[in-house]
């Protein structure tokens, strides 16, 4: 018997027609009397197991749906860490009601403006900490720093404000519901009468800009602060050692930490143009800060990042209508500032030493060129050369 089964349809011993597979018929192609052959169905005839081919493309398709499941996953996490960190800031903020409408309140001009405000009250500081810093015991509060930052279409703009600045204070009504006409003071004593509201109503009426937000913040915020972003780098022309604000620092370039950096900017005695001459110091400081701030070692590590957003959210006070978002994008305009490409001076003098009666010193600004200045802010454009003040 033949063992290919050909003798169930031929008989014993006859022999199977050879099959030509390019044989074609009148129904088609050419086909095997007896069907398919042990290739396909083996010995015996039994089915062999299908190709593997399915079973693989499946694993791969389970494999990538654990991919893409894992990565939704890391998604939503870093998500909720964004959001939750956010909130976090969000929540560390101290709002103030700095900015208000009034009549005859300048117009909103083109481009961004803040007044960043340095307060120099000791409300809060412990008699070991007043010591510590140097700041004395000084009552009521008043401003060190006055600095209005424009940015825009073209390079950010950082122009100082002298505290003792002759100009007038509106009308106001103080805390115990008093009310005073409009006088000539120093701007420094707009905070003390009013605090941030009549100092914003005030250099809103001595420039004619209109303040979009307000940032102040006080002396152991800037202690703080420096200290949490590892301290800032300034190279300074020449020594500065001063008994008032307790500087005793090198000429040269070096890395100062928090009361080393406030010592510095409150520094004015012992300097050859006393306040003006801290106002370049502190514009220094400012784009010194900003620059240790905005650095990867700070940006991009959480262990740095955490306790520095900690520590400044929780030392400064913005405007009731600013925001985590206002602070995120004006820390981004201003960091040409800390490469030197943006436009720092102060307000242009007339007289430093203007004497007034009943008040003393004073800071007189040139009318003029003032007028021309804040007119350049407030159309976003270049200022003139030679309108800014930039005595060091």
């Amino acid at each position: 018997m033949s063992g290919d089964g050909s003798d169930r349809y031929y008989g014993a011993g006859a022999r199977r027609p050879e099959f030509d597979p390019g044989q074609a018929t009148a129904d088609g192609p050419a086909r095997d009397p007896l069907g398919p052959s042990v290739s396909t169905y083996g010995r015996g005839g039994k089915s062999a197991r299908p190709p593997k081919a399915g079973r693989a493309g499946g694993r791969r398709r389970r494999r990538g749906r654990t991919v893409v499941l894992v990565l939704l996953a890391l998604l939503l996490v870093v998500l909720g860490s964004a959001v939750g960190t956010w909130l976090w800031a969000s929540a560390k903020l101290t709002k103030v009601a700095a900015l208000s409408d009034y009549d005859g309140r300048p117009a909103p001009g083109a481009g961004t403006n803040w007044l960043v405000v340095g307060s120099d009250s000791r409300s809060n500081l412990t008699a070991a900490q007043k010591s510590q810093l140097h700041v004395g015991s000084d009552q009521g509060q008043r401003t060190d720093t006055i600095m209005l930052l424009h940015y825009g279409s073209g390079a950010p703009e950082l122009i100082s404000i002298p505290r003792d600045s002759y100009v007038t204070i509106p009308a106001y009504t103080d805390s115990s519901g008093k009310s005073h006409g409009a006088s000539r003071n120093k701007i420094n004593a707009a905070y003390d009468l009013g605090g941030a509201p009549l100092l914003a109503k005030t250099v809103e009426t001595a420039t004619g800009v209109r303040v979009n937000h307000y940032l102040e913040i006080g002396f152991l915020g800037v202690v703080n602060v420096v200290n949490a972003v590892g301290g800032v780098n300034l190279c300074l022309d020449a020594p500065v050692k001063d008994s008032h604000s307790g500087a005793d620092l090198p000429a040269g370039c070096q890395t100062l930490d928090g009361t080393q950096s406030l010592a510095l900017i409150r520094t004015r005695y012992s300097l050859a143009n006393s306040d003006i001459s801290r106002m370049a110091n502190q514009q220094k400081f400012v784009a010194a800060l900003a620059k240790s701030a905005l650095r990867p070692g700070v940006e991009f590590n959480p262990f740095t990042l955490y306790p520095f957003l900690d520590s400044a959210l929780g030392s400064v006070a913005v405007d009731n209508g600013s925001g985590l978002s206002d602070l995120v994008g004006m820390a981004r305009k201003v960091r040409p500032i800390t490469g030197g490409k943006g436009v720092v001076g102060t307000v242009p003098i007339k007289n430093e030493g203007y004497q007034v009666s009943g008040i003393g010193s004073t800071v007189l600004w040139d009318s003029t060129k003032a007028k021309r200045l804040f007119g350049a802010v407030n159309q976003d454009a270049a200022i003139p050369s030679g309108l800014l003040n930039t005595i060091g």
